[in-house]
């Protein structure tokens, strides 16, 4: 009885095993093939070497297939207000206007599928951080244009009918176009195949929200501004006091060299004076002293004139010239 149960069972579960190990790969697709989670294999459906029909492989969970629309998609970028540059002053704004566009993009080749699985992933984190650069890289390009380079309707090619705001929109397209395709196709694998501005519009109910982001940007601005004069104040003040202490520092340097030469030739001048005669060198360094005691007029002093000191003042010793004219 149960050899009957096993032997269709056995049938049933090779015939699945079977059906799960073929796959087929069509012609507007990449199938992104891992066996245990590793990248074994990038079909390109629109290969002419096989990449598209059956495959035989591993049966699910073994091999997993991811399938990648390799068709041009299109998204629609958020809707987002603008800061335009005023005519006049290019630091002031000058409008905000509401800009609409959408974006066309496909997976370049079977190089670039691989790179979308391991960096992207999926379509919808695609048009995530696609619009995230795109609407990035627009607002800073929308805002070194005039207002007037996007809502005038000056006609400058009379033939074709083509106006100002025609010739803004291509410039514009070509300007994120060529700085975004390498990077983007370098980055994901995600070849950017046109980004079209459908409508430019002003906001009238989003104007005070607009307004307080304006003041709220020149705020902050000031504030880098003031921030940045006092760090230049702080350090041209650190550098003038450091200038200053250098200075009294080398003065005080040369006065202690002059000083310290000035006692230098003071001591020669007095051993030289000593030399020559030393009792009379004596007497003038008690009539130094005898001036310091009675030159003070806030004190009172009283001596008896029988004091050493006083008997000098009325027999001072004769300098040598003096003694050999007297003999």
């Amino acid at each position: 009885m149960k050899k009957y149960i096993l032997i269709p069972l056995a049938l049933l579960t090779a015939i699945v095993w079977v059906r799960l190990s073929f796959y087929t790969v069509d012609a507007a697709e990449y199938a992104y093939v891992t066996v245990l989670g590793e990248h074994r294999q990038t079909y390109d459906g629109s290969a002419s070497d096989g990449g598209a029909g059956l495959k035989l492989g591993w049966p699910w969970p073994i091999q997993q297939v991811q399938r990648i629309d390799r068709r041009l998609q299109q998204f629609d970028l958020p809707e987002k207000g603008e800061l335009t540059r005023d005519p006049d002053d290019s630091t002031k704004i000058d409008k905000v206007l509401s800009i609409e566009a959408y974006v066309c993009w496909k997976i370049s080749d079977a190089d670039g599928a691989n790179r979308f699985m391991i960096r992207i992933g999926t379509p919808e984190n695609a048009r995530a951080k696609l619009g995230a650069v795109i609407v990035g890289r627009l607002g800073a390009a929308i805002s070194e244009r005039r207002m007037d380079d996007l809502v005038s309707t000056t006609v400058v090619d009379a033939e074709s009918g083509r106006t100002k705001v025609d010739e803004t929109v291509d410039l514009l397209r070509k300007q994120l176009l060529t700085s975004l395709r390498p990077q983007i196709k370098e980055e994901y694998g995600i070849d950017l195949v046109d980004i079209r501005l459908r409508r430019f519009n002003h906001p009238l109910s989003a104007r005070d929200s607009i307004f307080a982001r304006i003041r709220a940007e020149r705020n902050k601005q000031a504030a880098e501004y003031t921030s940045d004069g006092e760090l230049k104040a702080a350090k041209i003040i650190n550098e003038a006091e450091a200038q200053v202490r250098e200075a009294l520092a080398k003065a005080r340097n040369d006065e202690e060299r002059i000083k310290a030469e000035t006692d230098i030739d003071a001591m020669k001048i007095r051993s030289a004076a000593y030399s020559q005669d030393p009792r009379f060198y004596e007497f003038l360094k008690k009539m130094e002293k005898l001036q310091s005691i009675v030159g003070d007029n806030r004190s009172m002093l009283l001596l008896s004139t029988h004091r050493p000191l006083f008997e000098s003042l009325f027999t001072p010793p004769l300098p040598k010239d003096l003694k050999k004219g007297a003999n």
